[in-house]
């Protein structure tokens, strides 16, 4: 592993002369963000040894690098999901890679469904913590000590002081925001009414099918993490609301305007 993860970083840095210290991670529906991103390379993954091709539509599956608010950026434009059928090795491989790379920061986003009933379709919510439901965890099987510890605290993986700077730009530009605890499953089916209610007695506010296992991997690897959920849809009683993938990245763009401000100037002030 740890050969495949120099092999490609040492690519990377042949490729383009950028070194940033931060990582976005744009979800479904959220890509746009990029269009504030000041371009300078573009990496297909397909072209990029070792990694993935992401197969869901809204991701368009290339790495960017450039500026955004004047800092060096890394942003992957569209992530790898373990219902594609990828391990978790291969969905968290590009963490390892930015680690090496000498990444420091990493903003992760999400199209979230919304549990909680004070939330609608739209709403931005920063993510405090999150409850781990996939069936395979990403640290399974030999640890890298290389890499990180075998035992890793999470008690902060979603960073709190990048949550306070968060909340205090949210604050400065009247930018509306939620805050919660993010549910990470396997899909790729939306819940039925009974897990929908099982997930918000267990204390989840959102839930999806991704970010979990990248923020296990990037916090074990040192790096600092923040995450977005975007509640693109909201999940309902049966036969009340349908959901598909459509509406999610319709209501994910909702949020756009806002949740770019908010990664912009959280770039910023780092």
């Amino acid at each position: 592993m740890l050969t495949k993860i120099n092999s490609t970083c040492e690519y990377l840095k042949n490729r383009t002369k950028e070194r940033p210290e931060i990582a976005i991670i744009l979800g479904s529906g959220l890509g746009a963000l990029a269009d504030e991103i000041e371009v300078k390379d573009v990496i297909p993954y397909n072209e990029i040894p070792n990694f993935k091709t992401s197969t869901v539509a809204g991701h368009k599956g290339q790495l960017v690098f450039g500026k955004l608010a004047g800092k060096d950026v890394m942003a992957m434009q569209g992530r790898l999901h373990f219902y594609e059928g990828y391990s978790m090795d291969d969905i968290t491989f590009p963490e390892k890679v930015m680690r090496a790379f000498g990444i420091k920061y990493l903003f992760v986003s999400n199209a979230a469904g919304g549990l909680n009933e004070n939330f609608k379709a739209g709403d931005i919510m920063i993510i405090t913590d999150h409850i781990n439901l996939f069936p395979e965890h990403p640290l399974h099987g030999p640890n890298i000590d290389e890499l990180g510890v075998r035992f890793p605290d999470m008690s902060n993986a979603y960073n709190r002081d990048l949550v306070a700077k968060a909340e205090e730009i949210a604050h400065k530009l009247d930018i509306p925001y939620q805050k919660g605890v993010y549910v990470g499953t396997q899909g790729p089916t939306f819940e039925t009414v009974a897990e929908y209610k099982y997930f918000r007695l267990i204390g989840g506010d959102t839930c999806g099918m991704s970010t979990v296992p990248e923020i296990i991997v990037a916090h074990w690897c040192g790096i600092k993490c923040f995450g977005v959920s975007v509640v693109s849809n909201i999940l309902a009683e049966a036969g009340v609301v349908e959901n598909n993938h459509e509406d999610v990245q319709r209501n994910s763009l909702k949020a756009q305007k806002n949740l770019s401000t908010l990664f912009r100037e959280l770039a910023r002030a780092l």
